[in-house]
C-alpha cells in the first residue's frame, strides 16, 4: 500500500472541500484533496442558486453564471413578480464553478486526488482520526493527517465511519433537467408552489442564460413519498404554469440530488475532525441553497485547521473556532427560517394563494433578506413595522420565534 503524509486530508472536491483546501495550501499546510469522481462536478446534483455579492467575493468569475433581477412566483391561482434594476441573483454553471474552485485550491499548492474513494478512517488510540484509506484506480492509498475536513456532502463519508453522525431524518430531494427551449426571459427565475407542482416542496425554473433553463422539483422527506423525478416529468408533460411559455423543451442533461434538512442540528468539530457544507447541515431551507455557506465556512476551516497545525495543537478546543465562527454568522438566521420553512410545508393550495399576497408587500430588497435566510432582528422589526397586513405582522412574529 502507497502512503502518504499530509498536514491536511479533505474528503471530497465540491465547494466546501476545495474552499477549505485553498485558504489550508494558501496558509502553509500541505493538503491532500480526495474526489471519488474521475472529475471534479463530474456529475451535478444541484440547481446552483446564489447571489452575485457572494459569487463577487468568492472571486467566481462572471462566466460562471447568469444574473436575475426578476423574481417570480406562481401558485395555482396566482402570480407575483419581484423586479429590481440590477440583478442580485445568480444561476451558478455549476461544473465550471466548481471546476475553478478546484483548479484555484491547486494553484495554492493543495494536491488534487480525482478517481480516489476512501474505504476507511486511520484512527490513534484516543479513536482521533489521523488520516484515511482511499482506494485509487487499481492501487490503494494511505493519506496520514494532522487533521482531516470532511466535505462529503450529504453522505457525511468520515462522519459516519467514526459513528460521529447518523443520517439526516429530513431532507430535500431534488431532480431536474438541463435544457434547451424555445423561449425563456434570462432574467426571471420562477419559483412554483402547490400541491400540483410538489407536496412540501417546490418547482423551478432557473435560466443559465443562451436559451438554457433547469427544471426541477424538489420534495421534503419524510414529509411526502412523491417521486420528484416523475412529478417533474408530469408537470412538463402537462406545460404547467410558466413552464408553457419555454414552448419546446429539448433535455439536455438530467441532474438528481438530495441535501440535508434538519437544520444546523450537528456538532461540526471532533479531535482533529472538522465537517463543513452539506456535510455540517450549513443550508438555508427556504431554498434549500448552500454554496455560499460552503465556500465561506470552507475558507475558515482551512484556515483554522492550518493555524491549528502551526501551532502543533490540533484537538478539540484547537479546532473550535470553525464552529463559533459559523454559529455566530447563521445558528440564529438558520433557526428562524426553519420555523418559515414548517409553516409553509403544511400550506393548502388557497393558502399559498394567499401567501403570495404576502410576498407581494415586500420591497426587492426586503424579499431578498428573507429568501435569503437573512433575517437579523433588527430587520425583521423593521419589516414589521413597514407592513401593516396582520399576515405579514403575523409572518414575522413567527420568525421572530414569538
Amino acid at each position: 500500500m502507497e502512503e502518504i503524509d499530509f498536514d491536511i486530508v479533505i474528503v471530497g472536491a465540491g465547494p466546501a472541500g476545495s474552499s477549505a483546501a485553498h485558504e489550508a495550501a494558501r496558509n502553509g499546510s500541505s493538503v491532500a484533496l480526495l474526489e471519488k469522481e474521475s472529475v471534479v462536478a463530474e456529475t451535478v446534483r444541484t440547481s446552483g442558486v446564489t447571489w452575485i455579492k457572494d459569487a463577487q467575493s468568492f472571486g467566481i468569475p462572471e462566466d460562471c453564471y447568469n444574473p436575475i433581477k426578476n423574481y417570480s412566483f406562481c401558485s395555482p391561482s396566482n402570480t407575483v413578480t419581484i423586479s429590481d434594476d440590477v440583478a442580485k441573483a445568480a444561476v451558478l454553471d455549476v461544473r465550471k464553478t466548481y471546476r475553478h474552485l478546484a483548479k484555484q485550491a491547486q494553484e495554492s499548492g493543495a494536491k488534487l486526488f480525482v478517481d480516489t474513494n476512501v474505504t476507511d478512517v486511520i484512527t490513534d488510540e484516543q479513536k482521533k482520526p489521523i488520516g484515511v484509506i482511499a482506494k485509487s484506480a487499481d492501487k490503494e492509498i494511505k493519506f496520514n493527517a494532522k487533521v482531516v475536513i470532511d466535505c462529503s456532502g450529504f453522505q457525511s463519508v468520515i462522519g459516519k465511519m467514526l459513528g460521529l453522525v447518523t443520517q439526516w431524518e429530513r431532507f430535500g430531494v431534488g431532480a431536474e433537467y438541463e435544457a434547451e427551449v424555445e423561449k425563456v426571459d434570462s432574467e426571471t427565475w420562477w419559483l412554483m408552489v402547490g400541491q400540483e407542482y410538489t407536496p412540501a416542496g417546490y418547482a423551478w425554473i432557473f435560466p443559465l442564460g443562451n436559451n438554457i433553463v433547469r427544471i426541477g422539483v424538489g420534495v421534503g422527506k419524510p414529509e411526502s413519498d412523491v417521486d420528484p423525478t416523475e412529478r417533474l416529468k408530469e408537470i412538463i408533460k402537462k406545460k404547467l404554469g410558466p413552464i408553457k411559455k419555454l414552448g419546446k423543451i429539448t433535455p439536455i442533461e438530467f441532474h438528481y440530488g438530495l441535501i440535508p434538512n434538519d437544520g444546523l442540528s450537528r456538532k461540526t468539530v471532533f479531535n482533529n475532525l472538522i465537517l463543513v457544507g452539506d456535510t455540517a447541515g450549513q443550508a438555508n431551507p427556504l431554498v434549500l441553497e448552500g454554496i455560499r455557506y460552503a465556500i465561506k465556512f470552507g475558507r475558515i476551516a482551512g484556515e483554522v485547521a492550518s493555524n491549528a497545525i502551526k501551532n502543533k495543537k490540533t484537538d478539540e478546543k484547537a479546532l473550535y473556532p470553525y464552529e463559533a465562527n459559523w454559529r455566530k454568522a447563521i445558528e440564529s438566521k438558520i433557526n428562524s427560517a426553519g420555523k418559515v420553512q414548517d409553516r409553509w410545508i403544511g400550506l393548502s393550495d388557497k393558502e399559498w394563494d394567499k401567501e403570495l399576497d404576502i410576498i407581494k408587500e415586500l420591497k426587492t430588497d426586503e424579499f431578498l433578506d428573507f429568501i435569503k435566510a437573512d433575517f437579523g432582528l433588527s430587520n425583521m422589526v423593521k419589516l414589521a413595522m413597514n407592513h401593516p397586513k396582520l399576515a405579514v405582522r403575523q409572518l414575522f412574529n413567527l420568525v421572530k420565534g414569538k
